[in-house]
């Protein structure tokens, strides 16, 4: 399994024992000792050496108890040891993170990050999710609440974002209209001399190109009483184009409402962090449904 990744860091201790860190030598080593009854996981480190060992002891209820089982996860030949205080060890994705970039292809990365605390990833692997928005405004607004959650959670498995970006203006031009009709002002589009109208100032009536989807061509009929000649910009619609792997997608035809198809999972256009949170919540489960915070 990927990912292995403490619970808690308060599960993880230090040590230094003065013995080759190879699997006989620390298991002879721990045997016997006591170990707080949080203690799961050793970080053992001498010098530049580390392993990692998973201990097991006689009871969890009292204070202490003696360690009755040892096994080694990763050795020294495995590991690589990463001070970064601006990781918080408790965000999988984090971890991940700068295992990915700081120890690319280590088994074993143990993190010392903020507040001094120690944790450990074992297999890292950042699960690829395809994330379709369209631009302008910057940033992307979905891709940044995306972001915001792998960035904070930490009921997620690692995840690595793919922006798939649709810039509204690189969907206009091939259509050389002399005016367009765009979703909103508040986007912050500009095409230099081309006339732009927004949909929602209900401007008078012309002969121009809209740039929507479902709900704008429906309210430009209510607005007109006609449909205008109308560019694709639905990131659900145009994200159908990728195929495999993970996508996230969001639609205006959605106000709270979730929408999944396997790996293809749609948000409402107006999200909020814990609608975004609860859908890459429904990818996990189909990415990596073993996982969990050990």
């Amino acid at each position: 399994m990927t990912n292995l990744i403490p619970g808690r860091y308060r599960e993880v201790s230090l040590a230094h024992p003065d013995v080759p860190l190879e699997p006989s030598s620390l298991q002879a080593h721990f045997l016997g000792r006591e170990a707080y009854r949080r203690t799961r996981y050793i970080v053992a480190m001498q010098g530049a050496a580390t392993a990692l060992v998973e201990v097991s002891t006689q009871s969890r209820t009292p204070l202490f108890s003696p360690i009755v089982e040892v096994t080694t996860l990763a050795g020294p030949a495995e590991c690589a040891v990463v001070e970064d205080p601006s990781v918080d060890c408790d965000v999988p994705n984090q971890l991940a993170r700068v295992a990915e970039e700081r120890a690319p292809g280590v088994r074993c990365v143990v993190v010392r990050g903020r507040y001094e605390h120690y944790s450990f990833i074992l297999d890292p692997h950042r699960h690829p999710i395809r994330v379709v928005e369209t631009v302008p405004p910057h940033p992307a607004k979905l891709v940044d609440l995306v972001q915001r959650v792998l960035d904070s959670a930490n009921d997620l498995p690692p995840m690595r974002v793919i922006p798939e970006l649709i810039d509204l203006a690189d969907l206009a031009r091939p259509a050389h209209a002399s005016s367009y009709l765009m979703p909103c002002r508040g986007s912050g589009i500009s095409m230099g001399d081309v006339a732009l109208s927004f949909l929602d100032e209900r401007p008078a009536a012309q002969d121009w190109v809209q740039i929507g989807c479902a709900r704008s061509r429906e309210i430009h009929h209510w607005f007109y009483g006609r449909d205008a000649t109308c560019i694709e910009m639905c990131p659900r619609v145009l994200g159908e184009a990728y195929d495999g792997g993970a996508v996230l997608t969001k639609c205006c035809l959605l106000e709270e409402e979730i929408e999944s198809d396997g790996l293809r999972l749609t948000v409402p256009w107006g999200s909020s962090l814990s609608l975004v949170h609860e859908g890459l919540r429904r990818l996990a489960r189909l990415l990596e449904p073993q996982w969990s915070i050990d």
